[in-house]
């Protein structure tokens, strides 16, 4: 099955105002930009978005945010994103703060049809217990807070251990970017890029990925397939300009020969 399609504005079409997304990436490290650009420009808005973070002010989702087009978020992490604490702060945005690697598992086990597991983090805290803020009004008041969830304890070989119950993520979309891809879907991606996106790809119904080399089905070795083509619908080859457009989040740099 031939899942490319060739332009972006073609691979995000059906996604219309009030979906909800998964979206790859870490920080600024493999992110759907292409995707992304291409639902900003369609006009949707009232998205709910799943991803680890929201970009920067003038990057990834960040842009969505900036034009407001974003209501709720499922984040690990927003700490470089100055107009996502004033939206939250001010009562324009919901947010659900979740544990990165219980993010990670939710959105793995939506994906494997697992409706919900226990995990240890959070037993203790207000991820358990309930209460984290999720929405604010104007004036800075809570008006919406996370609610209690089961905990329930279990024998392990080093005594009883309490796990709180967390419920899978699945998303009406997923928006994820691969190094290479073929035409039936099947994935693989760049060291660090891999992240979220396989786990993305996995939570969502219809899944749609931007890839920096198009291959012929056959190219891809059987055991260098990170993700299966089973869960991708629609494949974006991008162009080399492209898929050589790419953000550093922070730029580090020291003097050749360790001094400085």
């Amino acid at each position: 099955m031939d899942k490319v399609v060739h332009t972006a504005a073609k691979a995000v079409a059906d996604i219309g105002s009030g979906s909800s997304l998964a979206v790859g990436g870490f920080g600024l490290c493999g992110i759907p930009s292409v995707l992304i650009q291409a639902l900003l420009d369609a006009g949707v808005t009232d998205l709910e978005a799943v991803s680890n973070n929201c970009g920067v002010d003038d990057w990834g989702l960040g842009l969505l945010l900036r034009e407001k087009r974003i209501r709720r978020m499922v984040s690990s992490y927003v700490g470089e994103n100055k107009e996502f604490a004033r939206q939250y702060l001010h009562g324009e945005l919901e947010v659900e703060l979740t544990p990165q690697g219980t993010l990670a598992e939710r959105l793995r086990a939506g994906g494997a049809g697992i409706p919900a597991f226990f995990t240890a983090t959070g037993v203790g805290t207000q991820v358990a217990v309930g209460g984290l803020p999720w929405r604010y009004d104007d004036s800075g008041e809570a008006t919406v807070s996370s609610p209690a969830k089961e905990v329930r304890e279990f024998e392990t070989p080093e005594g009883p251990r309490e796990y709180v119950l967390e419920r899978a993520v699945v998303t009406d979309f997923a928006l994820i970017r691969a190094w290479k891809g073929d035409r039936h879907g099947n994935l693989v991606f760049r060291d660090s890029a891999r992240n979220f996106n396989p786990l993305c790809a996995m939570a969502g119904r219809v899944s749609i990925a931007e890839v920096e080399e198009l291959v012929e089905p056959g190219e891809l070795g059987a055991n260098d397939v990170h993700l299966p083509g089973v869960y991708v619908q629609r494949v974006l080859p991008l162009t080399p300009e492209q898929a050589a457009n790419k953000r550093i989040e922070k730029r580090t740099v020291r003097t050749r020969g360790g001094q400085g």
